[in-house]
């Protein structure tokens, strides 16, 4: 018997053998380096093989690379837009707030300030969809059991499918704890719920499945947006249409819908995407036409414990003061109804229209400012060098309360938010206002 190695890149891979039937014969050299040749060729075969499934490894991770930055350009996008329509929306809902306040409730006009304030209110809702694509959506993280959570849901669930489409629930045994807002769990189910009753045309079978599972480096690699570790799993699996491989490199992109014009904002899926990603988790997809859709979520296992559970407090009510509150906004209808509504609670209200004039103020009255309630992004300075300049001529107790069309955990994120200092988002309304300087003042 002839044998020869077959080595590729200096690494054994494997062994030719030639046996002659028949009598005993004697290798010759000739015999030696035809076994060499075929040796060879098998090396560079298995070798071009090689190459061939390299170059498809990385043309994957290219397209899932490409895909993820493209996702992340939009996100800073869609985070950028909703910045600016809250800082709209902010007046409108505002201004409309002191009209329903101030009007007759006979008046034929409070039904068209209610509509123009309902309206507004669904303006909202789309940009805090569009902050979730972004990861800039203000969360309240808590500890909770996945499991318990979904149960709690499955009841308005199964309202939104319909009673032709079966909602199936397979909770996952022993499951780990994971920290998360659990009005983001609302979110991802109702929306994943959503697309997938979509997907069905008449009877059909939507799935919710929870489980735990632990990823290696090797997986990852092979997983553009996968993280090593033990991650709580949530799937919704439906049967119904499917989509073809174009649809799924869309799926997550706001406004990418395949309804018909008018039947769907196109930011359900881009919402999910978002929260998981703010959330440091992933989401794999799985779809063939005609054989149904699994969306898996993976959110990182928490280790802390879940925390006891406090009774719901009343709602505060609309109260004012006497104090003195500086307001530093960029955008003057904000400023204006900022102003209009702190006056009409009782309190003396300093405007600016910027950090230096915010400057001068103080120099002027720094003694009589008890709260500071400014923008956070600003041409000229940001909330937070202004705050800590305004700390320095201040008292040691003057409060601080930021407001921005952007959220609290991106400002917390950029180190804005520190002890004894709150946040209100954009667009709020009027009680919010009052509530939380009250608090921010009582604190």
């Amino acid at each position: 018997m002839l044998d020869v190695p077959i080595r590729l890149y200096g690494t054994l891979e494997g062994v030719l053998c030639f046996e002659h039937v028949g009598e005993k014969i004697t290798w010759l050299p000739e015999h030696r380096l035809f076994a060499q040749a075929v040796a060879h060729l098998i090396a560079l075969a298995l070798a071009q093989n090689e190459r061939r499934k390299i170059e498809e490894e990385k043309e994957n991770l290219q397209g899932q690379l490409l895909q993820a930055q493209k996702l992340e350009a939009v996100g800073r996008l869609a985070g950028g837009v909703a910045h600016d329509f809250n800082n709209m929306l902010q007046a409108i809902l505002g201004y409309t707030d002191l009209a329903l306040e101030g009007i007759d409730p006979d008046s034929p006009y409070k039904k068209d300030f209610m509509e123009i304030h309902q309206a507004a209110q669904r303006s909202a809702n789309l940009t805090r969809q569009l902050l979730a694509f972004a990861r800039k959506q203000a969360i309240s993280p808590v500890v909770l059991d996945l499991n318990d959570k979904i149960s709690d849901l499955l009841k308005m669930l199964r309202r939104l499918i319909g009673e032709d489409i079966n909602l199936a629930w397979m909770p996952g045994a022993s499951l780990w704890r994971i920290k998360v807002d659990p009005t983001q769990v609302d979110q991802i189910l109702a929306n994943l719920v959503v697309n997938s009753r979509d997907a069905i045309a008449g009877v059909g079978k939507v799935t919710i499945e929870t489980g735990n599972k632990t990823f290696d480096e090797e997986y990852c690699h092979d997983h553009t947006g996968a993280s090593p570790g033990e991650f709580v799993r949530i799937s919704v699996s439906d049967d119904g249409c499917g989509m073809d491989k174009e649809t799924l490199e869309h799926v997550f992109e706001p406004f990418f819908s395949t309804k018909p014009i008018g039947e769907g904002t196109g930011l359900g899926l881009a919402t999910v995407y978002g929260i998981v990603k703010q959330n440091e988790g992933f989401i794999n997809v799985y779809s063939e036409p005609g054989h149904g859709t699994t969306f898996a979520i993976y959110l990182p296992r928490c280790e802390v414990p879940m925390e006891d559970k406090l009774s719901d407090s009343s709602p505060e009510p609309l109260s004012g003061g006497n104090e003195t509150i500086l307001i530093v906004e960029d955008e003057e209808a904000v400023l204006q109804l900022g102003t209009r509504i702190l006056e009409g609670l009782g309190y003396r209200v300093l405007k600016a229209r910027g950090p230096r004039e915010a400057l001068q103020l103080a120099n002027e009255n720094h003694s009589a400012i008890q709260l500071l309630i400014t923008d956070v992004v600003m041409p000229e300075m940001n909330g937070r060098d202004l705050s800590q300049k305004l700390r320095d001529l201040m008292p040691d107790d003057l409060k601080v309360l930021f407001m921005s069309g952007y959220t609290a955990d991106l400002i917390a994120n950029r180190g804005v938010l520190e002890d004894g200092v709150k946040f209100i988002q954009k667009p709020f309304s009027m009680r919010e206002l009052a509530t939380i300087v009250r608090q921010t003042l009582d604190a």
